[in-house]
């Protein structure tokens, strides 16, 4: 799965969860810059590693071998998890992964080098892998 090699911090503080804030689009990454075909959020919702991985093997068996793929998000965020059955108290709880929280209109997938038809389908198929509601796009 996706983690990052090293991070500066081992845990990181849980920040606010402002509907006002997360409801509002994002900033950067919006348009197709790499390939042909795109996959957009339409709303906002946290990526982990095993959803990204997972629509990525969908991506890449559907979209067939002369397809490029690039992947534009990655998790880097740690979210810590305390066992089940421990007491309040005692600490923050251990990494257990890594997500990212993604808002609406960030480009997630890109694709090149297939027919629109397959493009399109593979990435449909992609999405159905991910936590909100996505929009296949394409190159302006």
């Amino acid at each position: 799965m996706l983690a990052p090699k090293k991070t500066k911090y081992r845990k990181w503080q849980s920040g606010r969860q402002s509907p006002a804030r997360l409801a509002k689009p994002d900033t950067r990454g919006l348009t197709v810059a790499f390939g042909t075909f795109g996959l957009k959020a339409m709303g906002q919702a946290r990526l982990t590693s095993n959803q990204i991985e997972s629509a990525r093997r969908v991506l890449s068996r559907a979209a067939g071998k002369t397809a490029k793929i690039w992947i534009r998000v990655f998790p880097d965020r740690p979210v810590t998890n305390k066992a089940a059955g421990v007491r309040m108290g005692s600490g923050k709880g251990d990494v257990v992964g890594y997500v990212m929280e993604v808002r609406a209109g960030r480009v997630l997938f890109e694709v090149d080098g297939a027919t629109e038809a397959v493009a399109r389908e593979a990435l449909r198929k992609a999405g159905t892998k991910l936590p909100m509601k996505i929009r296949v796009v394409a190159r302006a």
